[in-house]
């Protein structure tokens, strides 16, 4: 199933597959819950690039991937920090590729 909401056209598949790349740094684990630090602006920003360097995406697509770990703004703050350190760049389509 193809999600076509709100500029997102990726699988719940792929949303799961690339979310499950994520790595954070686990705090506390049990068989109820997993307790994990949240990225800071440069671990947001390296794993954004990994991210774009698998797939294109555009924000909405990233924010559902990232969903629970950043927000939005954090988000377009790392993208504009990749884009200005030349790490990324934007296609004619509005999506993010790692350079």
């Amino acid at each position: 199933m193809v999600l076509e909401m709100g500029n997102i056209s990726i699988t719940q598949e792929e949303i799961e597959e690339l979310a499950r790349r994520v790595r954070l740094k686990i705090l506390h684990e049990d068989d109820d819950i997993v307790l994990m630090t949240a990225p800071n602006e440069d671990q947001l920003a390296t794993i954004i690039k990994e991210l774009i360097s698998i797939k294109p995406l555009n924000l909405r697509e990233i924010h559902a991937i990232l969903s629970g770990i950043a927000s939005e703004d954090k988000i377009r703050r790392a993208l504009n920090n990749l884009l200005e350190s030349g790490d990324a760049y934007i296609n004619s389509e509005g999506r993010y590729l790692s350079t």
